[in-house]
């Protein structure tokens, strides 16, 4: 539920709304769908190294041992960063939705708020994160569903206009295709954001009881999850709502297109409710980038790169040196009322989406790397627990090379029409302090890159006693016994579903 609900944020609630301002309805499925599929084929790839490697640091800990210490190191920090301004982005969210109902309080204070219960949430006990995101991410996939069976029938008719919309919202001013090049650009940022998280589904591959059966399940679904919570949304989305909206997406404001939806059904009050789950939305977000981002600093301090003091705990285990480190990026929100929120907001999803972006070249590279390793030590990959076949010649460099392109093809996005020096910063920041922190490593330590031939690829390999392995056995037996039973297309849907 956490890996699923925390794919879901303010970046599909209200990243989309920017997209369709900045691209229109062409350019916004176009771009989710392609990253989509690219976020698909990271996925199988990390979750065949997870499955065969089930151990804590995910993506991270897979860098490290297959391209290099510097580069993880590098990585490591990198979504670290990720994580504390994602908490930052998040509470500036908060202050954009709160605009729906015109309220007069200080968007600082919202964040505060807001702020001061994650914060409380992380120090109390980890049950305390968990049950919290559990109910939040439920609540997520629940409205989203809503959402598109809502949308559908306001596109048919049911709307105040009490007229079907049909396509007509692909066909005014510019649309589908707004802004050109420079359109396709910066909704490539937003939908980097939006999907970004998806990797977390591979951070509890050392806890799962047996990941060589878990993880590929999970990793299969990804597809349908995609399919169904971005590319559905976006579709109903450019149908609904016209590019040209009032405010969907400026300097000062940015409105959601989920609240704008349920506001042309003609219900105020349901549009309200829409808004108040964003809200909550807001708070999910920023519970799973502020755990996720503890542990990651916490982990860096354990393996001696950040300072130890990070890696002390309470009486209760939790890290709250790490806590109240990711947590001070949060102060950025508080600064929009110089710069503006709808700005700010723009600056720090660039700097997300960017940063995800760094993650899943880096998944590709290591994928790269570990199939190669596997192969040059004289093992065929059909041995492997786990091996997506149709992705054995093209699958990692595919991933390495449609990424690398997206980030040279963003920079159109604030260079066209004119050069913006600070949006320029926010979108390419994360690229030279990658590099910083690679290079400052390397100098530091003196480490080279691994040796593919020597690389020990038996390690950390997951082997399940001869008791669990007869428990799981008797699970999966009885699992099959269901499915190709009398009522076997019931449970399939059942077994699909959860």
């Amino acid at each position: 539920m956490i890996a699923l609900g925390g794919a879901i944020g303010t970046g599909l609630f209200l990243g989309t709304g920017r997209s369709l301002a900045a691209g229109g309805p062409g350019t916004m499925l176009v771009c989710y769908t392609l990253t989509g599929f690219i976020v698909y084929i990271t996925l199988l790839l990390l979750g065949e190294m997870s499955t065969q490697y089930p151990v804590a640091g995910s993506f991270t800990s897979y860098a490290t041992r297959f391209i290099g210490d510097a580069y993880g190191f590098a990585l490591s920090w990198n979504y670290w960063l990720n994580d504390a301004v994602s908490v930052a982005s998040d509470l500036t969210a908060a202050q954009l939705i709160l605009d729906f109902w015109r309220v007069r309080i200080p968007g600082w204070v919202v964040s505060l708020t807001i702020f001061l219960t994650l914060v409380s949430a992380n120090a109390i006990h980890v049950k305390v994160y968990g049950e919290l995101e559990y109910w939040l991410s439920s609540l997520k996939i629940i409205t989203v569903l809503i959402f598109i069976i809502t949308g559908t029938l306001v596109d048919g008719g049911l709307n105040r206009e009490h007229k079907p919309i049909g396509f007509v919202n692909w066909t005014i001013g510019d649309a589908p295709f707004v802004g050109g090049l420079a359109g396709f650009a910066t909704v490539f940022v937003a939908a980097a954001m939006s999907y970004g998280g998806t990797e977390s589904l591979a951070i509890s591959a050392g806890e799962t009881r047996d990941p060589t059966r878990t993880i590929p399940r999970v990793v299969r679904t990804v597809f349908f999850r995609i399919v169904i919570f971005y590319l559905l949304t976006c579709v109903i989305i450019g149908l609904n709502v016209p590019y040209t909206y009032p405010n969907l997406s400026n300097k000062t404001t940015t409105t959601s297109p989920f609240t704008i939806v349920f506001t042309l059904a003609g219900s105020n009050i349901a549009a309200s409710l829409m808004n108040t789950v964003m809200l909550s939305t807001v708070l999910s977000a920023g519970n799973h980038a502020l755990f996720a981002g503890t542990r990651i600093l916490y982990s860096l301090a354990k393996s001696k790169q950040a300072p130890k003091i990070f890696a002390r705990t309470s009486k209760k285990g939790v890290p709250w040196v790490a806590l109240l480190a990711t947590s001070s990026g949060s102060a950025l929100c508080f600064t929009t009322s110089t710069i503006g929120k709808g700005e700010l907001w723009f600056w720090l999803q660039n700097l997300v989406g960017v940063s995800n972006q760094i993650a899943w070249l880096s998944i590709g590279i290591a994928s790269w790397r570990f199939r190669k390793a596997w192969q040059l030590q004289g093992h065929p990959l059909n041995e492997l627990h786990f091996h997506p076949r149709w992705t054995t010649t093209w699958g990692p460099p595919f991933v390495v090379f449609s990424v690398l392109m997206i980030m040279m093809v963003q920079t159109y996005s604030v260079t066209i029409p004119r050069f913006v020096l600070v949006d320029f910063l926010s979108l390419y920041l994360q690229v030279p302090m990658f590099f910083i922190f690679y290079f400052g490593w390397k100098l530091w330590r003196g480490s080279k890159t691994v040796d593919l031939k020597t690389v020990d690829i038996q390690a950390d390999q997951y082997k399940a006693d001869s008791e669990t392995q007869a428990f799981l056995d008797e699970e999966e037996a009885h699992r099959q016994a269901r499915i190709h039973g009398n009522r076997g297309w019931l449970w399939t849907m059942y077994y699909w579903l959860v």
